[in-house]
């Protein structure tokens, strides 16, 4: 299994968020209570310091964490949720490429039909929506972390275009890049 390229930071906004985009992707453990969770458990979230990720439910648990009654993240709810993890780890890891449906499906060997079919049922979405939800996540990241510029920003994360990224964020979170960043910094002064 391929590991996610996720910062701590990362991974720790998206249980903060209760992400289901990542379940099974990787698992918070909390030290404190020997217990481990999926990134989208409903659970009071536990102390930062408190937390550790691992990306194998097999490491987690050699580490003597036991799951969640809640989220019972060592349960598969579907027999294709397998291979639509191994398409969302792939997204992930390259996002800031230019993908094409036809890429994705030679990558996980199915045709781009069965595939885009495949993973809507499974996550309700297609693959170029789940993608463009990855790019916006890691752009407000860097509009949070960083000091490029929107349009740094926009190639940065894979978009093609600075109007689509501008068309695909402001329908994502509800404002423009720039009223992102600026609302964030607000909230820290």
């Amino acid at each position: 299994m391929v590991n996610i390229n996720l910062s701590f930071e990362e991974m720790w906004e998206k249980i903060i968020a209760c992400d289901r985009k990542y379940d099974g992707l990787f698992f918070t453990a909390v030290k404190t209570t020997k217990i481990y969770c999926r990134p989208s458990c409903k659970s009071r979230k536990p102390k930062k310091t408190n937390v550790e990720f691992y990306h194998d439910i097999n490491e987690v648990e050699a580490a003597g964490y036991r799951p969640c009654k809640r989220c019972q993240p060592e349960v598969e709810h579907s027999p294709q949720i397998e291979i639509v993890r191994n398409i969302i780890t792939f997204l992930v890891n390259h996002y800031k490429q230019k993908l094409i449906l036809k890429d994705i499906a030679e990558q996980v060997g199915l045709s781009p039909y069965y595939l885009e079919r495949l993973f809507k049922q499974e996550t309700s979405e297609t693959p170029r929506t789940y993608l463009e939800k990855i790019r916006i996540d890691k752009a407000a990241h860097l509009l949070k972390s960083t000091s490029l510029t929107n349009l740094e920003i926009c190639y940065e994360v894979g978009f093609q275009s600075p109007s689509n990224f501008y068309k695909v964020f402001r329908s994502l979170k509800n404002c423009s890049p720039s009223e992102y960043r600026k609302e964030f910094q607000n909230a820290f002064e």
